[in-house]
């Protein structure tokens, strides 16, 4: 197995760019077909003129790679370490240009995306949740015991969960690594209070099977929101993350203690509120953002922090390319991509250069696009370039994606596994 310095299989990634292109792929022009990606990235055609069709997914080369550039500045500037959240695009491809950038680990939500980066490779992931699978967690133990290089990370939140997890790992070779995750009144997982907290990490502590390294938690639980009252509310939170280290600093069973959380709104407050510990604490402090690769034009667009202060700025890489179907009012415009097809769960697509026009539904393959005054000379057959709001939701409905350039020419294919 040839390893990348950062982690992953390099022969298995690079085995992505010789599988044949096939009817599978939508939106691709059916003359790829029985071509592989690496073909069509040294011939680097035109996306359109080669003959996609509607609907269309696209990512952007010189965001994607501003974007990766511009987080690892920002966290080496901070002192914080980035483990990209994997779920956002499930594309090693991408897993290992976020890795090369620096990224110290990658975090999944689910032992079936563990499952998925296992098989691509990589060596160190931060699991966020707590695991009480008993067939999950030993296929987990069988791989800690295959593989000394590979490390995991994942949550407890109770002491219930603690003994099941201990149960099922009866036999294991090496202990699991785990973060008492702290939760937020009204948020999802995670302990609610102290007393709480402290029993999770005694019960760990009487495991053989489990190491207690670190606390956990996740910010944005209850909301998005940027206003004071928001922000108020998340560094309350983080700085009940903080205390809980110094707190049960004692317990922890390893020198390299960490602290993790921040999703893609509040890594600022993050960085701000779990750095700077008191001397002889050695923590590290490991950011969590996944949408930062891409960006958006929607939710990210608003609240990312690499937008709010004067340290870059991210740019929105992924697009929904559609043509206009149908012109059945004059200010309607029906086009041929619906919810099969991009997110909806935090606002629906934005037309990119027709600001004052909008999209304001969206069918199973149709959108309906309101359109400006100024926009009503646009006719059937026309193509229109669509940002996203949560890049998430729209990866998964994509298994094969173009990279363009400004020029819509194809520099390469990225492939998804959902």
């Amino acid at each position: 197995m040839k390893r990348m310095p950062t982690g992953l299989d390099a022969s298995l990634v690079a085995a992505l760019e010789d599988e044949p292109i096939d009817w599978r792929y939508k939106g691709l022009p059916s003359s790829w077909w029985g071509q592989t990606p690496a073909q069509i990235g040294r011939r680097m055609p035109n996306l359109f003129d080669d003959g996609a069709v509607s609907p269309v997914c696209t990512l952007r080369a010189q965001p994607l790679a501003h974007n990766l550039v511009t987080m690892a500045r920002w966290c080496r500037r901070r002192g914080v370490q980035l483990a990209p959240h994997g779920k956002t695009h499930m594309a090693p491809q991408l897993l290992a240009r976020q890795l090369g950038a620096g990224a110290t680990a990658i975090t999944a939500a689910t032992i079936g995306q563990v499952r998925i980066f296992r098989a691509f490779g990589v060596r160190r992931l931060i699991l966020a949740n707590e695991l009480v699978d008993t067939a999950a967690l030993r296929w987990l133990s069988a791989e800690l015991g295959a593989d000394p290089d590979f490390h995991l990370i994942c949550w407890v939140d109770s002491v219930a969960g603690v003994e099941q997890m201990s149960a099922a790992l009866a036999g294991a070779t090496r202990p699991l690594d785990v973060c008492v995750e702290i939760g937020m009144a009204g948020g999802r997982t995670g302990c609610r209070d102290a007393a709480g907290t402290e029993a999770v990490a005694r019960a760990v502590l009487t495991s053989d099977r489990l190491r207690l390294v670190g606390v956990a938690g996740y910010e944005a639980a209850i909301g998005h929101g940027v206003d004071e009252h928001s922000v108020s509310a998340v560094t309350v939170y983080l700085n009940t993350l903080r205390d809980t280290v110094i707190g049960l600093w004692p317990l922890f069973e390893t020198d390299d203690v960490i602290v993790t959380a921040g999703g893609s709104t509040y890594f600022d407050l993050v960085a701000s509120a779990l750095t700077d510990w008191p001397a002889g604490m050695n923590v590290r402090t490991i950011v969590r953002s996944g949408c930062y690769l891409t960006h958006d034009d929607g939710l990210y667009a608003r609240t990312t922090p690499l937008g709010r202060v004067d340290d870059g700025h991210l740019e929105p890489a992924l697009s929904l390319w559609a043509q206009v179907i149908s012109r059945p009012e004059p200010d309607l415009a029906i086009l041929a991509m619906g919810r099969r097809d991009v997110s909806f769960d935090q606002e629906l697509p934005i037309p990119r250069g027709l600001p004052g026009s909008r999209v304001d539904k969206l069918n199973d393959q149709h959108a309906y696009l309101r359109l400006a005054a100024a926009d009503q000379h646009i006719g059937v057959g026309r193509w229109l370039e669509f940002g996203v709001s949560h890049p998430c939701t729209t990866f998964d409905k994509w298994q094969l994606i173009p990279v363009i350039d400004d020029g819509h020419r194809v520099v390469e294919l990225i492939r998804t596994f959902f």
